[in-house]
């Protein structure tokens, strides 16, 4: 028996360690596109680039790989998949039979549609943090195109290092999309107090010149000018590769709610590639979470090590991003209007804001700065608890607070 695995960021990786974890003997093979050992990607728009190293992030290292008997392929991506024969077709021409394939090929950066060259950067890889933080020096000029999560998270990074930062963005507030307006503004006000130039509510129409003189012509005729340029305008799934398979391919690899391909049950996927039927709400699903990722690699490790006791993928979404001094934490579903807030008035930037579909079930929240309610609302989250409960014991912990 030989289970593949395409792709060796987190899922990858985590699915094959899971995979010996679940007591399978098979053969594990491990497949990731860039020559270096696996890494973990988080970390490349925060600390690696204020200067830490690659062991720093490593996943995997050649010694683990050996003891858990995982044949580790790096620097050869697939670039096919032959159902017929259950063969993967590699760059350099050979071929991986298996019984079992795991595709967590992830996502990468969105290019950028104003043109590309030096001195204009995303941010994906090892290679493309590396790229960018030999630009990180003082009084650099830096030009960030997107405040998202990898924008912000940049913009705070690089002004810590004495850049000079300008951050532009489309919605009205940083991280709003994701966040809600309030929280967007408060992260919008964080960013300016340190000294982040934000222009929000502006498109880019276009690029000019070169690095070290690059012009940012904006959609109301202004002009930013700057030395390097980030843009972090989202992600594509990775699934060219698998076009002429005969999958379902729609914005991502489209499973079932065991995180198996329609139609094709030896054939998996996890991570930010897989686009997955939830089994409670039955819509189709993405997510770009680390621990997505890292819980999807559980739930299809055991999946095919024990197929008469298959589980469906049920889970409780969770994303952190840390930024100057905030730590701020998503849990749940935070898709809905009007989020109610929760501030402990002791500490105004300690807020949960609390989301709810309906009005009576507790759906999600995001945490800022404030550890004991995020602790309450995993809890509440995993035991189905309502609003009304969600508010009743913040309520008790404000209390015990201040008593």
């Amino acid at each position: 028996m030989t289970t593949a695995i395409v792709g060796a960021s987190i899922a990858g990786v985590r699915a094959a360690q899971a995979l010996r974890a679940e007591g399978y003997r098979g053969d594990v093979v491990l497949i990731g596109s860039e020559p270096v050992l696996p890494y973990d990607k988080p970390p490349l728009s925060k600390g690696y680039l204020v200067g830490a190293g690659a062991a720093e992030v490593t996943l995997l290292t050649a010694a683990e790989a050996l003891e858990l008997n995982i044949d580790l392929r790096l620097g050869v991506p697939a670039v096919g998949l032959d159902r017929a024969l259950s063969e993967l077709r590699l760059a350099n021409g050979r071929r991986v039979g298996f019984d079992d394939l795991v595709v967590a090929t992830g996502v990468r950066a969105r290019p950028s549609p104003w043109g590309e060259g030096e001195g204009i950067h995303v941010l994906r890889t090892l290679d493309d943090a590396d790229r960018l933080r030999a630009e990180l020096v003082p009084d650099r000029r830096i030009i960030v195109i997107g405040a998202g999560f990898i924008g912000a998270e940049v913009a705070a990074t690089a002004l810590g290092l004495g850049v000079d930062v300008t951050l532009v963005s489309a919605t009205r507030d940083l991280m709003s999309r994701r966040l809600g307006d309030e929280i967007g503004a408060l992260f919008s006000q964080k960013h300016s107090r340190h000294g982040v130039h934000a222009v929000l509510g502006r498109t880019v129409a276009q690029i000019d010149g070169a690095k070290g003189d690059f012009r940012v012509l904006l959609d109301d005729g202004s002009e930013l000018h700057g030395d390097v340029v980030v843009i972090g305008i989202g992600a594509v799934p990775n699934v060219e590769w698998l076009e002429d398979s005969g999958l379902e391919i729609d914005d991502g690899l489209v499973c079932d709610e065991f995180l198996t391909a329609l139609g094709a049950p030896e054939i998996h996927a996890i991570g930010d590639v897989a686009r997955w039927r939830h089994p409670v709400r039955g819509d189709l699903t993405r997510l770009e979470h680390w621990t997505n990722a890292v819980d999807q690699a559980r739930c299809v490790a055991h999946n095919i090590a024990h197929p008469d006791d298959r589980r469906s993928y049920l889970p409780v979404e969770y994303v952190w991003s840390d930024q100057f001094n905030w730590k701020l934490h998503i849990v749940g579903r935070t898709t809905a209007v009007n989020p109610e807030m929760v501030t402990d008035p002791r500490t105004p930037d300690r807020i949960a804001s609390l989301y709810s579909q309906n009005g009576l079930s507790f759906d999600g929240a995001v945490v800022l700065n404030w550890p004991r309610a995020l602790v309450e609302v995993r809890r509440s989250i995993a035991a189905g608890s309502s609003l009304s409960d969600v508010r009743v014991r913040l309520g008790r912990l404000l209390e015990s607070a201040s008593g």
